[in-house]
Formats: structure tokens, sequence, C-alpha cells
């Protein structure tokens, strides 16, 4: 079978993606236009839709309470591990290294600083811990703040390097192939000059604005030391956007609360944790598959698959019970913020120009266990197919069709769908409260506010129709209709201040 689509898509290459590029937005906008030509021709199946989908949200909101709820009891709990003593258990310890890898355009000194110094005060041996600074030749004055930062914490590591990444044709311009010309540099100066061992040796894939829990290295080289498969396992941390969580405006900051919440709850769902924005895995594997991809924007869920793939479905997350800060969006005023919020979920929701190459795998590479790769490709696919239409079916699609179809709103079923969908999402503001109270337990004290703003703070949730569609479904509309029509994103740089 594999065959057969391998000659399929080798014959017709152009025309295979292109059909797989159009399926999502076909998809996603035949569902936001349901309620409005269903009503006219299937009221009945457009509204138990709608109270299907009812359902299926009250679910996904307990859900995430449930798995937030136990990911935040096993943070805690690690939390108070002493992970260095128990790795420096292990006999080879001492060959463990650590090489972190931080791609970034355009980010303040400060900023940069920060993180450096979060990565410093780690409880791991800081001399085993190898800085790559991923800067972009094309940023100007790029070299005195790199020598800048080399001079402040050159003593504080075994080494702190920076690499200037060139505009190369047929490249694009952004994280993936910025980190590739990294890591393929740290692997001339680090493995191949013998500075560290690479069977012994993690590479992180780390934004710029990421502040690590200071056990995140040495809780990762236990976790590297304890597997017997180390070389086919990337390791996950709980990215939430605590740094500036009381600085940015309302309505980002209502977003961020719930990729938050996503982010800690997804560390307990084994295979629906895939490696997202700052992440580790095995220098050794990374290098066998050929590091990062040069020629797409969302680098992180490209590579694990990557991975998956050539390493034939023997490959796995495996998580790191911390949280790892970071920012929000947030710029020099209030709508620059807003414009830097959309432009970031419009970037991150162009993942779903993955799912092609994604399905062309499924398909064509043989021998990967075939239960397990397709449920990985249904929750990818389910997540990217549904994050534009939520909204929609959500907040108004119940409200609609008594307008489209009058004639349907009197009969009986036509007449209580408006309520009973209300009903059903009514029960989800309990979960709503809950994702508060867990919300709260995990934001660290040093990023808290006054009292009466952490009071008033579930007030803002009334934001949340407009900030979610503005900041999170439109984005979402628009990057998939872009990749149906044929057209690219520009790779846009998140401003945080």
């Amino acid at each position: 079978m594999t065959s057969f689509f391998q000659k399929i898509f080798s014959r017709y290459p152009v025309k295979t993606t292109r059909v797989l590029e159009i399926i999502p937005g076909f998809l996603s906008w035949t569902l936001i236009l349901f309620p409005v030509w269903g009503s006219l021709l299937i009221p009945y199946t457009v509204a138990y839709f709608i109270l299907f989908y009812d359902v299926y949200w009250f679910y996904k909101s307990f859900s995430l309470v449930i798995n937030s709820y136990i990911a935040t009891n096993k943070i805690k709990e690690a939390e108070q591990i002493n992970w260095l003593k128990k790795a420096v258990e292990f006999e080879n310890f001492n060959k463990i290294s650590h090489v972190v890898v931080i791609p970034n355009y355009r980010e303040t000194l400060n900023k940069l600083r920060e993180t450096l110094a979060a990565i410093s005060e780690q409880t791991f041996p800081t001399e085993k811990i190898f800085i790559v600074l991923g800067m972009e030749e094309r940023e100007k004055n790029i070299k005195e703040k790199a020598n800048i930062l080399i001079n402040e914490f050159k003593d504080k590591f075994g080494d702190v390097i920076a690499t200037y990444h060139p505009d190369i044709e047929g490249e694009v311009k952004g994280k993936s192939s910025n980190e590739a010309y990294a890591g393929k540099y740290a692997y001339k100066k680090l493995v191949e000059e013998k500075v560290i061992e690479i069977d012994y040796a993690t590479i992180s894939s780390v934004d710029a604005d990421s502040i690590f829990d200071k056990q995140y290295f040495a809780y990762l080289a236990y976790l590297f030391l304890k597997d017997d498969k180390p070389y086919n396992k990337f390791w996950q941390s709980a990215g939430v956007f605590y740094n500036n969580f009381w600085k940015v405006p309302a309505p980002v900051r209502v977003i961020s609360f719930f990729g938050s919440l996503w982010r800690i709850a997804v560390l307990v769902q084994k295979d629906r944790l895939v490696a997202h924005s700052t992440y580790s895995l095995s220098f050794r594997m990374l290098h066998e598959i050929g590091y990062w991809d040069v020629d797409v924007i969302p680098e992180d869920y490209r590579v694990f698959y990557k991975a998956f793939y050539m390493r034939k479905g023997e490959l796995w997350v495996e998580p790191i019970f911390l949280k790892t800060s970071m920012d929000s969006p947030l710029a020099s005023t209030y709508l620059k913020t807003l414009k830097t919020k959309y432009e970031q979920e419009e970037r991150w929701s162009w993942g779903v120009s993955d799912n092609p190459v994604f399905i062309k795998w499924w398909l064509t590479v043989p021998d990967v266990p075939f239960v397990r790769k397709t449920m990985m490709l249904y929750h990818v696919l389910l997540d990217h197919l549904l994050w534009p239409v939520n909204w929609f079916i959500i907040t108004i699609a119940a409200n609609v069709m008594p307008f489209i179809n009058p004639i349907f709103s009197r009969t009986a079923l036509g007449y209580n769908l408006p309520k009973l969908a209300g009903f059903i999402l009514t029960f989800c503001l309990f979960a709503l409260l809950a994702m508060i109270v867990i919300d709260f337990k995990n934001r660290p004290k040093k990023y808290s506010a006054s009292m009466t703003r952490q009071f008033l703070f579930p007030l803002e949730f009334m934001l949340l129709p407009i900030a979610g569609f503005f900041l999170s479904t439109l984005p979402a509309i628009i990057s998939h209709t872009k990749l149906m029509l044929g057209k690219r994103l520009e790779y846009k740089v998140t401003e945080k201040i």
C-alpha cells in the first residue's frame, strides 16, 4: 500500500500537495458555513450537529480541567525533588552535557540577558552547558550585541558561541532555518573538536524569552541517563506565559491564560504531547535526522514528526514536570500589542501547512505502527481543523438558525435549540472557574499582582468572545485560507519588550 502512494506522490508531486493544502481550508469553511447553508437544506441535521458539538466542547472543557489539575500536582511534586542528586547517582553523569540553541532576531539585549541569566542559575553544573546564540546576519549591529553577551556570560558556561545565519536562497527566514544553521555549527565546534560526547549530549531549542526552572537541566540529565532509549526521545516541559502576565492587555492575557493551561495539561496526555516552542532532544538523534528543516516556518511539530517517521515510530516525548515561563506579546502601545499577538497566532496556526507532509508520510513511510501513527495524525489534523471552527459553532451557530430558517424555529427542536445549547455551555462556566483556580496555583508569586487585581481578573473573561475571535479564530482562518489559495506566510518576529 505504501509503495502505491509513493508512486502517486512521485508521479504527481505538485498536484497531490495542492490537493492536501486545499483540504484543511475547504473543510474549515464548510463547517463554519454549515449552520448557514445547512439550515436551509438539512435543518435537523444542523441542529443535532450543534448540540453534539456543544457536548463535545463541554467534554473538552472538563478534560482540560482534569488534565491540568493532574499535571499541576505532578509539577508541585517534581519541584520538591532534588534532581541533581538523583542524576549524579548514574555512572555516566560526568559525561552529560547540554547544548542550548537560542535562535533570535531583533530581540532586545535585556531579553537575551534575562534568559542567559536564568540558565546560569541552573543546579546542573553550568560548565557542562554550552550556549549557542543563533543570530541573523541581516540584523544591524548584531555582532556587537553577541559580543556583549559572550563577554558577560563566557565564564559562567562551558562556552558561549554565536552563529550568524545568512540569507540563503531556498530557505525560509525564521526560527527553523536559523537553528538548523546553529545546530550544524555546534556539531562542528563541539562534537568534531571533541569538546562534548555526542552520545551523552542533549540539544535544546529555546525561545529567546524562555525562563527555565532552575532544575530543568538536572531533571533532563536524570531522564536521559535513566532511559534505555535516550536517542529516541524528546523532552518537553510546560511552557507557560507568566513572565509578563500582568503587563499585557486584558485580551492578550485571556488568550495566554488558556495557552498556559493547555501546555500544562498536555504533559499527562501521552501521544497528545508533541514537542513545541522550547524542548530538548538527543544531539545524536538530531544529527542523524539531518537537523531542522530550512524551508518551513513552524519547526517544532515538523522536526518531531520528521524524527518519528525516520525512527519508524520508535519515538516518544517524555514530560519534564517543570514550568518554563515565557512572555506573551507586548509592544510599545496597546494596539501594537494586539497586532503582535494576532501575528503570533497566525504564525502558530500556520502549522496547518505541515498537514500535507504529515499525511504524505503517513501514507508512504513503511513499517510504522499503524494504530499509533494514525491516532497521532488524527489528533494533529483535528486540532488544526477545529481551531478556526470552534468559535463559530460555540458562539453563534445556535442563534443563526432562526434567522436563516424561521420555519424550522417554530418546531420543537428549532425553538428549544438556543436554550439547549445555552444550557450545555453554561455548565462550562464551572470548568472555567476551576481553570482560574488551577492557574492561580501555578503562577509564581514573583509574577503576582495586587489582590484587588487578581480578584477582578475573572471579569476579564467577559472579553473572551471578542478576544477569542480576533486573537485566535481570525488568524487561524487567514492561515487556512492562505494555504488553500496557495499563498505563503511571511515570518514575523513577535515583539516582546
